[in-house]
């Protein structure tokens, strides 16, 4: 009869080989999105038909790193009529320069800036979002993140995606983008692009739908009845709640054929590691069985593992070698069609795994997260009473909208 030491490495094996499956699957799945994407560029570029018009919302905070680039990409689209709505909720919030000096650099965009303190939830992503809606224009509503790098034709495609029959929302894929190119930026970026990304594929390839946050488009009606903006003011992870939302309703979540960046800028290796902590504490908190599933995207982890288990055995060290080998080619395969690749990560793939391993055991427990300065409930809330709502409104010390 086996060991108790060799059933552990065994189902460690497994589990390592599931995992090799997935990311050489996820990575080739991306690269066959990324062919898509370039087939569908080239025929909304010579597409002439009539665009809708497009409000672009984009909430800030701070002077992210890469941020005039990643603002400059929504300035620059390539599309006949949109609107750019930028907030923020302090009239010093040093974004507001990076917004002033593109607007005169690009005087032909509709900008409006709204500057407004009141809090209406814990979120204040959605509290800033609720402040900056009034200034809103037009009919189809893109929420971008601040720190989202897009191609020209990223609006395009959105509209034509979303236009597509029985879908409610669409969303887009994003890979990480080192700010600086450091060791502990690479690192963040190889989560997202070598861990992430492949995951994603995998899901959609099995019919689930899952909104990612750094791209919310709808249409005013659909956000009108899923509640307005206000149901999701409670929660932390408003991109699921959204998803959720529109996905009672019987419509579906699509994702538009173009890969946005995310900026990785985080100068040390704590920053890195608190930040991931709160998406994986985020995550848990909202889909607990996904992300204990998603162990499966740490093929090294496992197969480390399993040589624990049985250091004396060589297939749990044959095993170690070949999953070395396919994570780093499935990396090799993003970095090509993400095209941001990341040279030194490929070395630490070992260690990556491990830490992305410790942040899953570390959100294990709890629910409060730091984020934007304050500590906030993860959990998911009751909606508010509108007595509620007026008390956290009744905070506000600012209002101020500008246009152009």
């Amino acid at each position: 009869m086996p060991s108790p030491l060799s059933i552990a490495a065994g189902f460690c094996s497994l589990v390592s080989i599931a995992g090799n499956i997935q990311a050489l699957t996820g990575a080739m799945l991306l690269a066959r999105f990324r062919k898509r994407e370039r087939r569908e560029d080239g025929a909304v570029r010579l597409s002439d038909r009539q665009w809708p018009s497009v409000t672009v919302l984009k909430p800030l905070h701070g002077n992210e790193p890469l941020l005039k680039e990643a603002l400059e990409s929504v300035f620059t689209q390539d599309y006949p009529d949109f609107q750019i709505v930028f907030g923020v909720q302090d009239e010093t919030d040093t974004a507001l320069t990076v917004v002033k000096n593109l607007r005169q650099r690009y005087p032909n965009v509709p900008v409006s800036i709204v500057i407004n303190a009141a809090e209406h939830g814990p979120n204040r992503k959605i509290s800033n979002l609720i402040n900056m809606y009034d200034e809103v224009q037009h009919d189809v509503l893109v929420i971008s993140d601040s720190d989202i790098h897009c191609a020209p034709t990223y609006l395009k495609h959105v509209v034509t995606s979303l236009e597509t029959p029985g879908t409610g929302l669409v969303t887009t894929l994003y890979a990480g983008r080192t700010a600086g190119g450091t060791l502990v930026q690479q690192l963040g970026a190889c989560q997202i692009n070598h861990n992430f990304l492949p995951g994603v594929m995998m899901s959609r390839l099995l019919g689930r739908q899952d909104c990612l946050g750094a791209t919310m488009a709808l249409t005013r009606e659909t956000l009108t009845e899923i509640g307005g903006l206000e149901a999701l003011v409670d929660h932390v992870a408003d991109d699921a709640e959204l998803g959720q939302l529109v996905r009672q309703r019987g419509q579906g979540i699509a994702i538009a054929p173009s890969l946005t960046h995310t900026t990785v800028g985080e100068h040390t290796l704590s920053e890195l590691l608190s930040h991931e902590l709160r998406w994986g504490r985020t995550v848990k908190n909202v889909e607990p069985v996904g992300y204990g599933l998603s162990s499966i995207q740490l093929p090294l982890f496992w197969a480390v593992t399993a040589v624990l288990f049985r250091p004396n055995t060589w297939w749990t060290w044959l095993l170690l070698g070949l999953t070395w080998a396919i994570r780093a080619l499935g990396s090799r395969i993003i970095d090509r069609a993400t095209e941001c690749p990341l040279p030194a990560a490929i070395p630490l793939l070992v260690l990556r795994d491990w830490l992305s391993a410790a942040i899953m055991v570390g959100s294990a427990r709890g629910s409060r997260v730091a984020w934007r300065g304050r500590t906030v409930h993860i959990a998911r809330r009751k909606r508010k009473s509108s007595a509620r709502a007026a008390a956290f409104q009744s905070g506000a010390t600012t209002h101020r909208s500008v246009r152009s």
